[in-house]
């Protein structure tokens, strides 16, 4: 049966990823709309070359360039946040959620809202809206299916019938670029060297996520989300090969791996095609090419942002949205240039330390904490020297 699907977040590299699986693949999927922010030339040509029945941008200024990019091809084009929503409650099989930052969590309650299916690449929607969005996925029987490739790979190995076997989720970190960097010299890495990931392609937000680890502070935070665990039998193990991508400890003593070549394909494969699987052009894993396997502890005087994490996760309530939207502002502020590496956690410990309203109900509620938070962020960015 064809499946039709939705993109939400069409011209990012999971976006990407995933039409370029899509395409290889097009009797299998019918593609009813794509959205992007402000990506006019990239939409176009995606939604034309799937013939997509609708392109959405973000930005509303950018409706005229588009449709003059998708003149003639027969596909609609619409503009604005609310048309994004719209895009997200089509009602299709399937929905992939891959819009970057807060400004996904309207279009992903849209899409839970819809039913279907929901393939979730936004780390924020869980992160800021856990209660709010898990709530909302259950009361419309919304199948909810982890894009991360952490969280992918703990779906897979996860015997949800029985979570009274499971011990422990151990999310796997490539630690990042500077694994072993001292800390002393961490103080003068620059935003080139922090987005230079060693192993993955990923955009520059989540490759100084990655490089100050604050990504696997978030994805524990996913995980108490995603699966029938407490906050205590959520576990990081450094790994910098990136080949096993995360691993499910049972109480016999069983623990099972998921393994393979770091391409974001291949865990969006899985959710495209699940509960079947399909081909893939990742490159195979040969493991007698990579020969051996490493793991350390992660070093939490070295990466505050795992501590900050796991005290919001503890902490609950609004804790977990006002160390996102913090983050969010820090890592914006390095990025251009305004703050050090080291101060992106003092920012968010800052933020954390000033701010601590009740714990939000709803998403206008998140949406509120959010824009508070950074607010707090961005006035401790002014103090900051570099």
């Amino acid at each position: 049966m064809t499946k039709r699907v939705t993109i939400l977040g069409a011209t990012g590299s999971v976006g990407s990823s995933t039409l370029d699986l899509i395409e290889r693949a097009p009797e299998s999927f019918e593609v009813v709309a794509l959205t992007a922010n402000r990506d006019v030339d990239k939409l176009a040509a995606a939604a034309i070359r799937t013939r997509a029945r609708l392109a959405v941008v973000a930005d509303e200024s950018c409706l005229a360039a588009l449709r003059d990019a998708l003149a003639g091809s027969g596909v609609e084009a619409r503009a604005g946040a609310e048309a994004v929503c719209e895009a997200a409650r089509a009602g299709v099989d399937w929905t992939m959620a891959a819009i970057v930052g807060t400004a996904g969590l309207k279009p992903v309650m849209a899409a839970l809202e819809a039913g279907g299916t929901v393939a979730l690449a936004n780390k924020e929607a869980l992160v800021s809206a856990g209660e709010v969005m898990m709530a909302v996925a259950r009361a419309h029987a919304t199948t909810l299916l982890p894009v991360d490739s952490e969280h992918n790979a703990v779906f897979q190995c996860l015997d949800r019938t029985a979570p009274k076997g499971v011990r422990k989720i151990i999310l796997t970190a490539s630690g990042g670029p500077f694994r072993n960097t001292p800390l002393e010299a961490m103080r003068a890495i620059t935003p080139a060297q922090a987005v230079a990931h060693p192993n993955w392609s990923m955009g520059a937000k989540i490759s100084i996520d990655s490089a100050t680890m604050m990504n696997k502070g978030l994805e524990l935070i996913e995980a108490f989300h995603l699966f029938p665990v407490d906050s205590e039998q959520l576990d990081i193990l450094v790994h910098a090969q990136s080949v096993v991508h995360s691993m499910v400890e049972y109480v016999d003593g069983s623990v099972l791996a998921q393994l393979g070549t770091p391409d974001m394909r291949t865990p969006i494969a899985y959710a495209l095609a699940w509960p079947e699987r399909m081909p893939t052009p990742c490159e195979r894993l040969d493991l007698a090419k990579v020969g051996r396997l490493d793991f350390e502890a992660a070093d939490p005087v070295r990466f505050p942002a795992l501590t900050l994490a796991r005290d919001a996760l503890a902490a609950g309530g609004a804790r977990p949205a006002i160390l996102n939207a913090a983050n969010e502002v820090a890592v914006a502020a390095f990025l251009a240039g305004r703050v050090a590496f080291l101060e992106i956690a003092a920012i968010v410990a800052d933020t954390l330390a000033r701010y601590d309203p009740a714990a939000p109900d709803s998403l206008d509620a998140v949406l509120a904490i959010d824009a508070e938070a950074r607010a707090y962020a961005a006035e401790r960015v002014k103090d900051c020297v570099l």
